[in-house]
């Protein structure tokens, strides 16, 4: 059996491990919740729960990226963690619009008279326990992500952050209820909705990069720039043209056709060829996918 890569590894460990902690966080708010009364702890512990999901999201989609490619996927299999974050997205925008709704909900009802139950100060210290384990979670997996350039890692460590930002506002309403009086725990379906709007931010750009991926989009400009500036700079390469350029996971694609001398040999040509090549992985990675097809140059005006 072939041995799995490092970066694969390290990001299975990190999911692995944060997903123990959601579990353990995600029961512990659920029983507060219960406990101390308070129907916004038991939220903060369903949206814990949300976490677990993505986590398995990650784990399901990260081992199958890593492979190499096959007769099926010649690329690679880099866009199955394309998807993988693309999913997270969509799930913290489910996330962010639940609590938006179920804010909006009780204001409303408070509004129309309904009284809100004073929680419990266990609710208070789950919502302080969850924040700084999850701003830890966060730190820890978002890290892990720019080290193994990972965008599914880096979209979790979001996930994770945004369960932090919802223990905030939580911790905010619970603590307006318990020493401000019954008129101030509004404070806590108010806090829930100006955080759901970071949460759907945040699934946004999460979402909406993969989704560009997936569907083909090239190389940012200063991407495409340096590419250029690669090619120009190679001696023996007169002109190129036909650049096409797209990521696959956490690898870039490179197709263009360069003009040579038509006088040079094929093996000086293969040489040109390869340099450029090389320059190209040495600056984007070494399993960037560089296609070069090579043209005699002529004079004429199009060339």
């Amino acid at each position: 059996m072939k041995k799995e890569p490092e970066r694969i590894k390290l990001i299975k460990s990190v999911t692995v491990k944060g997903s123990i902690v959601n579990l353990i966080l995600s029961l512990g708010k659920i029983t507060a919740g219960i406990t101390g009364k308070s129907s916004a702890m038991l939220a903060d512990g369903i949206h814990s729960l949300s976490d677990l999901i993505t986590d398995l999201i990650v784990l399901m989609f990260i081992g199958v990226s890593g492979k190499e490619r096959d007769k099926n996927h010649h690329y690679g299999h880099g866009k199955f963690e394309t998807f993988a974050t693309m999913l997270i997205g969509f799930a913290l925008a489910l996330v962010g619009i639940g609590i938006l709704w179920s804010g909006i909900i009780k204001i409303i009802r408070v509004i129309s008279g309904e009284t809100i139950l004073q929680p419990g100060i266990i609710a208070l210290y789950a919502a302080l326990i969850s924040i700084v384990a999850k701003e830890i979670l966060f730190w820890y997996t978002y890290l892990a992500g720019k080290k193994t350039n990972s965008s599914a890692l880096k979209a979790n460590a979001w996930h994770h952050r945004s369960d932090a930002f919802s223990s905030v506002a939580t911790a905010l309403g619970i603590s307006g209820a318990l020493f401000l009086g019954e008129p101030w725990r509004i404070l806590d379906p108010l806090a829930g909705v100006i955080v759901s709007f970071f949460i759907l931010k945040i699934g946004w750009e999460a979402a909406i990069p993969s989704i560009k991926e997936l569907l083909e989009n090239s190389l940012p400009s200063d991407k495409e720039s340096a590419i250029s500036e690669v090619i120009e700079s190679t001696e023996g390469v007169l002109w190129f043209h036909n650049l096409r350029t797209r990521r696959i996971g956490e690898i870039i694609a490179v197709d263009v056709h360069i003009k040579v001398d038509k006088n040079l040999t094929v093996e000086v040509s293969h040489k040109i060829a390869t340099q450029i090549e090389n320059k190209l992985k040495k600056k984007f990675g070494e399993n960037s996918h560089i296609g070069i097809h090579v043209e005699p140059f002529v004079e004429s005006k199009t060339n």
